[in-house]
């Protein structure tokens, strides 16, 4: 079975478009649901620490909103504002205390990081239990070997996304648009796991046109808006924005747009829009794993 197989179009001109917004609400409450039923036998609540360094806006607005959805799911959520000129040894020792702390289940240091401080040292510190945020080296080790941990948030959304309009990946080709560690590198290893053959592109691919046909599902996440044209794309082709990049037309109005021409691919099977794709699910899967790392934490799975 292809990609394209896997669902039904009521017309082939439209692409189906994957509803982000729809599937992080729904994941949501079944977040909540574990949460309370957590609490309820154990008496433990679980708990997001986050810390964000410095006024960053962008960063400021994130955070809002993790907070706001940690709540909303009946969970508790811990804030660290901390000055933009915090000595690094000063971050460090907040995250070893968070380590620490029995009631914190999910630490999350919100990037950037001011240039003083060194932001893998930060992240490493981590206490792998805790890394909500999937990017401890332990967690990409044990992804990349199969044996279990907490996925990058971002990545693990794009492979629930890609669950519903997608039943069986045996044997698809696959190719992902950029290799960070954030995005592309662990979502090409999740696509291995299901074994998919895949390929990482990247900005010294040559051809990159020629091999993102050759697609049935394509993950793009380069940072590059509108890189992705219409006829990269092969008709059903699954496709899935990670990028979001705020643009100005030329009437002076701003608007987000991703790494895909999303009017130039109505011929393909699924597409996620920028926004209300991949973004929203971010923050549902960082919620999700915290209630992970809570239900371990208590050996309860």
């Amino acid at each position: 079975m292809t990609a394209a197989q896997s669902f039904s179009a009521t017309d082939p001109r439209v692409a189906r478009t994957i509803d982000g917004r729809a599937l992080a609400r729904t994941i949501g409450v079944e977040t909540a649901r574990q949460a309370a039923e957590l609490h309820a036998r154990t008496g433990v609540l679980p708990t997001l620490a986050v810390v964000l360094v410095g006024e960053d806006p962008a960063s400021q607005v994130y955070v809002r909103r993790k907070v706001k959805e940690t709540k909303a799911a009946g969970m508790r959520s811990i804030e660290h504002r901390l000055d933009a000129s915090i000595a690094e040894g000063e971050l460090l020792a907040l995250i070893a205390s968070l380590n620490a702390d029995p009631a914190v289940h999910g630490i999350l240091v919100q990037l950037p990081l001011p240039r003083q401080i060194d932001a893998t040292r930060v992240l490493d510190a981590i206490d792998p239990a805790k890394d909500v945020d999937g990017f401890h080296p332990v967690n990409v080790g044990r992804l990349s070997t199969g044996i279990g941990g907490l996925v990058p948030c971002t990545p693990l959304g794009c492979m629930r996304l890609l669950d519903t309009v997608v039943e069986d990946y045996r044997g698809l080709n696959a190719v992902v648009i950029g290799k960070s560690n954030i995005v592309g590198k662990p979502v090409a290893m999740l696509l291995l796991e299901r074994e998919c053959t895949v390929t990482v592109t990247h900005i010294a691919t040559k051809g990159l046109a020629r091999i993102v046909r050759t697609a049935d599902i394509v993950v793009a996440a380069a940072g590059s808006p509108r890189l992705v044209r219409g006829d990269w794309v092969k008709p059903g082709a699954i496709v899935i924005d990670v990028g979001i990049t705020r643009v100005t037309d030329e009437d002076g109005k701003e608007r987000l747009v991703g790494d895909c021409a999303f009017d130039e691919l109505g011929h393909a099977g699924a597409v996620t829009p920028v926004p209300g794709g991949v973004g929203p699910m971010t923050i549902a899967c960082l919620l999700a794993n915290t209630v992970q790392a809570a239900r371990r934490a208590a050996a309860l799975g």
